[in-house]
Order: structure tokens, then C-alpha cells, then sequence
């Protein structure tokens, strides 16, 4: 796995964000609608920017750290700076999966928020189907803690949603 980093996202990365909106995958686990109406990456942009702007959500572009190329996307939401505590979400794009980049870009996102916003606990939610998902979380120490069933709906669909999380004092 080559050397990733951070940068907040921006511009200049949204085509390869739109990109990303093809995948099936990445329809199929996020919150993305499908289909993905025109120039949604734009909007999704401004939400996540204004977020910024409120301390509730941030969304970091994952890239190459040799080349600046973009591999994924890192987000935090739900920021509860009293509670201390988030969700956090990564998104890969098809290209640079099966090499290590979620699990990369997780643990780059843990130590932020862990760093950055003293945070106590942070969220994952998965879905029940994602096992690769589930296997990046394991790996960078977060516990499965239970089910939500039948929790998320998109596009007539409900979805069972696993809960994990790891604490500061883990």
C-alpha cells in the first residue's frame, strides 16, 4: 500500500467523486440516492461545507501520497462536540480497492477525530451485508456492539445496520 494522507475535500475533487457514483457498491452501502441525480456531487459538497462551517460534519478527499492521486473518501458526521463523540464513514473508489486504502484511511480518520476533536466514542454503521466493510473496522480496533434491524431505508428498500465503535480509553 502506498503512503495516503488526508486533505479536506474540495473542487477539484469532485469529478472523482462523480466517479465513484457508477460503482454499484458504493450505491448499494451509502447514503448516496441512486440514481444519483445530476451534478449531486456539487451539493453534497456544499452540504459537507457548510457542516464545516457549523462543526457538525467534515469530508476529507483520501490521496496518493506519492502521486496526490484521489483513492477515497473520509467523512465524519454527526458531530456531537459536547457529547464528544461522531460517526465517521469511508468510501473507496472501485480503482484502489484491495490494497489496503480503507483501512488506511480509517485509521488516518480515527486519529483525527481522536486528535482534533478530543473525541470519547466514534460510530461506525454498516451494513449487515458489507463484510469487507467489517473486516476494515476489526482491524482498526473498533467492536461490533449490535444490530439495528430493519434501520435504514433508501429507495424502498430497508436495510439492517451493524453498530461499532471505539472509545478514547480503548
Amino acid at each position: 500500500m502506498t503512503d495516503v494522507r488526508l486533505e479536506l475535500l474540495a473542487e477539484k475533487h469532485l469529478s472523482s467523486v462523480a466517479g465513484m457514483f457508477d460503482d454499484e457498491g458504493v450505491l448499494r452501502y451509502t447514503r448516496v440516492p441512486d440514481p444519483v441525480p445530476p451534478g449531486w456531487e456539487h451539493e453534497w459538497l456544499e452540504f459537507y461545507e457548510e457542516g464545516r462551517r457549523e462543526g457538525k460534519r467534515e469530508a476529507f478527499a483520501v490521496v496518493d501520497g506519492d502521486d496526490g492521486s484521489f483513492l477515497a473518501l473520509a467523512l465524519a458526521f454527526g458531530i456531537d462536540r459536547e457529547g464528544r463523540q461522531l460517526e465517521l464513514g469511508y468510501v473507496v473508489a472501485p480503482e484502489a480497492r484491495g490494497r489496503g486504502v480503507a483501512t488506511r484511511t480509517l485509521e488516518l480518520l480515527t486519529d483525527w477525530a481522536f486528535a482534533e476533536l478530543d473525541a470519547l466514542r466514534i460510530e461506525l454503521w454498516i451494513s449487515t451485508s458489507n463484510d469487507a466493510s467489517k473486516r476494515v473496522a476489526a482491524n482498526v480496533g473498533y467492536r461490533h456492539e449490535g444490530t439495528l434491524r430493519s434501520f435504514h431505508f433508501k429507495q424502498g428498500r430497508r436495510d439492517d445496520f451493524e453498530i461499532w465503535s471505539r472509545l478514547a480509553s480503548d
